[in-house]
This record gives C-alpha cells, structure tokens and sequence, in this order.
C-alpha cells in the first residue's frame, strides 16, 4: 500500500468502519482517482487491520458482499480493453474485493443467504432460478424414469437419491452388453457413478450412453451424444489392463487412468477436450494427438481442422465447482452457456453488443436477474427484459 499517512489512515478507517460521510467521500474519490490497484492495500494488509481492531459486525460485512455479487470479479486485462473509466472503476472494484475477501476468510460468512436488490426491468418480469439435479434415465427396455431432488430409485443393477445415481461396481464374463441412457435437460445437472468406479459430472443439456457393466478385461466404453462432461476415470490397473474410452461424433478419447473434460454441443460446431491430469490420446480419422495437462484439443466438426493449445483449466471445469469463469469470451457465445443453465433463450436487439467481450467469474446458484444485473452493471449492456423465457438484451 504506497500512499501518504493521510490516506493510509482513511483507508485504514474505512475497513473498520469508522469513516463519517465526508471521509467515505474522500475514500471514493481516492479510489476513481486510480489507475491501478498499486495504491490499495494488499489481502495481508487489510487482515492485518482487521486483526488489531475487528469492529465490523456481520451486517456490514454482508452490505459489502451485496456490492460484491453485483459486480463480476473482472480481470486487469478486460479494463485496458475498455475506457479509462473501467480502470477507475476497476480500482474500486478490486479495492472492496480485498476488503470483503478479507473479512469473509476471518468470518466464513460468504455462504450466508443476502436479500437480492431487484433489478430495473419491467414489472411482468419471471425470476429464474439457477439449475438443479434433474435427469431422464433411459433404461435398456426402452422405458424412462424422471430423476429429480427427493425422488429415489432403486433397480437391479443401480440406486439413485434424485441427485446422483450410483451402478453396482461389479463386472461381467459375458459379452451381452445391456446400455442405459442419461440425458441432462437445459437446467439441470446431474452426477453418475459407472459399475467400474469411474465417476463423471453430467452438465445441463448433456446425453451419456454407458454399459449397466463392463465386460472384464476389456475396453470400457462409453459414448457423450452431446453436451458436456467431466471424467475422473478409474484407473486401468484396476481393471485387468482395461482403458477407457469416450466415444463423441467423430472422436474417440483414449484413456489410462485421468481426468478431463469433454465439451461437444450440438449448437456448437467445435469439440473440446481439456486434459486436467494424466493422459490420454484423441484419435481422429486415425490420427492420434497425445495431451499432457493443461492442454485443450479443439476440433472443428464440419472441416476436421484440429490443434491444441494450453489452457488455464479451471476456465474450462468451473462449471463442476459451482461457478462460470469467463475468459475472454464474447456477449453471444457466454449467452449460449446461460441459456443452457436458466433455460432460457437470448435475443440481442442490439446485435453490436454481440461481440462485446466478457471477463469474470460469476456463482451458478445465482438467479438469473442476479447475472444480468451483474453484466448490467459493467455497461455491457445497456438494459434487459424478461419474457417467460425469452430475454431480450440491448
């Protein structure tokens, strides 16, 4: 923290608490006054300040997480991007975010429910809410069954608390093969627990063909139809040798024993496969490219133009941990993900805004009026209306 004694000492009020109106304006003009976060006070400092004095009391803490989740947590680089009125901006962003970081690690808080300020839109406005564990189980009948929270299910080969469902771990000398079906609607989510071990995190509007069991001491097959996915397989050596396999459109991925992430929309024309740990090789009309973690193989489905390329991973697992993580990413293609979660769909009236570029990290259990608040307030956009299921933005 550089700044002068003067300041030192209003900024260290300021985290207590004890500023008077004049002082708290005195803060903010200090703060638009930056262009960098150089002249805030870094997370040890503030719990530093907080440790000599702890003053704040639980509802202060939560009217600054309430500023918090209105703002997306952007990154340096989306400011520089923007005009130098989003570096102020910034600065002030990342300011209270130390401050409520701070807090909120000393008091574990940040989970605690926060009464929603609603947003400026029209009053005929339908909240919402966030995805929950739902999912169509397909059996090899050809019958379906609803899986959805407080339902239950128990079959001969599996069990299932309508959040998870879980196989029988248990292998078979024959080779009859019996499959089921696991479709994950726009949202929902859902979680699967394959007779070999192997566990996979099912994203909203996401098909998984698998075996009810494997056969022993051969390859482990499943197929993603479409949507995403998250594999933490069971390693070979505990299946005689056997490698795992996910077949999806044109691409197998052979497995040994890892974790990665399969992303393969059927409104997409490109498949992404990102390596988390371990290894495996994707195989592509006989070629096949090895990853090592951290790397992404795109393939483009309607040209077979493939490459890799590293990736920060938690951008392209975020989904599993509760969260969005955006990076670089454009107002259309970030509609696209919301649409699934929500299910809703987006119309741009303004189709220059499409383009507009988006860079934050943002909580899954979130309403959707909270998101676009959120996205509101960055003056991505300028405003929005909810009908039904449409959302217009502008």
């Amino acid at each position: 923290m550089q700044h002068d004694t003067h300041i030192q000492n209003l900024l260290k009020k300021f985290i207590l608490n004890q500023c008077s109106q004049e002082e708290v304006d005195q803060v903010v003009q200090y703060i638009q006054g930056l262009t960098d976060s150089s002249g805030l006070p870094t997370v040890e400092e503030v719990l530093a300040i907080l440790d000599e004095k702890p003053v704040m009391n639980e509802l202060d803490a939560i009217r600054i997480k309430e500023k918090i989740l209105a703002i997306p947590q952007k990154r340096e680089s989306v400011f520089l991007m923007r005009k130098s009125y989003y570096m102020k901006y910034a600065a002030a962003a990342v300011f209270v975010g130390v401050l409520a970081s701070a807090y909120f690690f000393k008091n574990d808080i940040f989970n605690k429910p926060v009464q929603a300020t609603p947003a400026i839109v029209k009053q005929d406005v339908k909240t919402h809410e966030p995805g929950t564990n739902k999912a169509i189980l397909t059996l090899a009948n050809g019958s379906q069954v609803a899986l959805v929270n407080g339902s239950s299910l128990k079959t001969q080969n599996a069990k299932s608390n309508g959040e998870e469902i879980i196989y029988d771990a248990k292998e078979k000398n024959t080779a009859e093969v019996a499959y089921n079906y696991l479709t994950i609607p726009r949202g929902g989510k859902f979680f699967i627990k394959l007779s070999d071990g192997t566990q996979v995190w099912l994203n909203s509007e996401t098909k998984l063909k698998f075996p009810v069991a494997f056969i022993e001491g051969q390859t482990r097959r499943v197929e993603l139809v479409y949507g995403e996915a998250y594999f933490d397989v069971s390693p070979s050596t505990k299946h005689k040798g056997a490698h795992f396999k996910v077949l999806n459109n044109r691409q197998e991925v052979d497995v040994i024993g890892t974790e990665f992430n399969i992303k393969a929309y059927k409104d997409e024309v490109n498949i992404y496969t990102t390596l988390v740990e371990g290894k495996v090789d994707v195989n592509i009309e006989n070629k096949k490219q090895r990853l090592t973690p951290n790397q992404q193989f795109n393939l483009n489905t309607k040209t077979s133009n493939s490459f890799v390329k590293n990736v920060d991973v938690f951008n392209e697992i975020s989904w599993k941990e509760g969260v969005f993580s955006f990076e670089n990413i454009t107002l259309k293609d970030m509609m696209k993900v919301l649409s699934r979660w929500y299910d809703v769909d987006f119309v741009f009236k303004n189709k220059a805004i499409e383009n507009e570029i988006f860079d934050g990290v943002l909580r899954k259990n979130q309403s959707l009026d909270e998101i676009l608040r959120s996205i509101k307030n960055f003056k991505i956009i300028k405003n929005y209306e909810v009908k039904d299921k449409e959302v217009i933005l502008q």
